[in-house]
């Protein structure tokens, strides 16, 4: 099994939404630097929409913000 460990900043605010059962769903996109570049290019990156789910929802959307650069485990 591959895992994925992504270094990036918020693009903007988390949003906080919930199900209809009540529970929290947080989503925010992580924009990733990419690692090399070629000679005279300027920096890219890639860009990844992030899900999180109740506790863990509610914590990405009480302390990220947009530009804070955070980490994210698969």
């Amino acid at each position: 099994m591959n895992k994925a460990m992504f270094i990036g900043r918020l693009t903007a605010d988390p949003e906080m939404r919930h199900t209809t059962t009540g529970k929290s769903v947080c989503s925010f996109r992580l924009a990733v630097n990419r690692r090399f570049v070629r000679q005279g290019d300027e920096q890219q990156a890639d860009f990844f929409p992030v899900v999180s789910w109740e506790k863990t929802a509610e914590f990405c959307n009480n302390y990220f913000r947009k530009g804070q650069q955070v980490v994210c485990p698969d």
